[in-house]
């Protein structure tokens, strides 16, 4: 049985401070040497007290297997600009001697009925106490930017509507989903075109047309 929530709570609000300085220092790093990171940028939170009681009662989960069975106590979010950023960011995770996977979960390219897309990863964390070392779970939920904010609205409508949206509202939603992809894939042509024309420089008659133009 939980007697006190806070203090049940403090190696999962320690997780969270910890994964969210190591994951924006790998940004860093990778800012400093290529000048530009799959991660653009870190959220982290603990599950608020409340919102762990109805995931309780919606999973059928007791208080003595909490630890066990509720994997998003402490949860991450990693943004990323481009779809291609997702699965460098888990081949980074999956290298990581401080976090042991147990799951992969990947809604990028099998999307939920409702449209949603992200990358989950489901893992184990040891958080060093002062009675000792507490091994965690936590997730870290890998998408885009786009992804990102479908789902932001898509969370907020469910609180709203309680989860039965309006078939009209539903279709909608699963448009927008499939709207905010189209937009992903655009942008990662656009980026793999920009990228080939850097390495095989400007075509002939982008040249021809500069040469012309100075001898006017």
């Amino acid at each position: 049985m939980v007697e006190n929530w806070d203090d049940f709570l403090v190696p999962y609000k320690q997780a969270v401070d910890e994964l969210k300085v190591k994951l924006r220092g790998i940004r860093s790093q990778f800012l400093k040497i290529d000048g530009r990171s799959p991660i653009e940028f870190v959220t982290g939170r603990v599950k608020p007290v409340d919102s762990i009681k109805e995931k309780m009662v919606r999973r059928h989960i007791s208080e003595d297997r909490l630890e066990e069975d509720m994997e998003d106590i402490a949860g991450l979010r990693i943004m990323c600009q481009f779809v291609e950023d997702i699965y460098q960011v888990v081949d980074l995770l999956r290298k990581r001697t401080d976090i042991n996977i147990l799951e992969e979960r990947d809604y990028v390219h099998n999307k939920k009925p409702s449209g949603y897309r992200s990358y989950h990863i489901i893992f184990e964390y040891p958080v060093q106490m002062l009675d000792g070392e507490k091994v965690i779970l936590a997730e870290i939920q890998v998408r885009t930017l786009a992804m990102n904010f479908w789902a932001t609205v898509e969370h907020s409508l469910n609180y709203k509507y309680q989860g039965e949206f309006p078939d009209d509202l539903k279709g909608r939603l699963e448009r927008s989903a499939e709207a905010a992809f189209h937009l992903d894939e655009e942008m990662s042509e656009i980026r793999d075109e920009l990228q080939e024309t850097k390495k095989h420089g400007p075509d002939k008659d982008v040249r021809k047309s500069s040469d012309e133009n100075s001898h006017l």
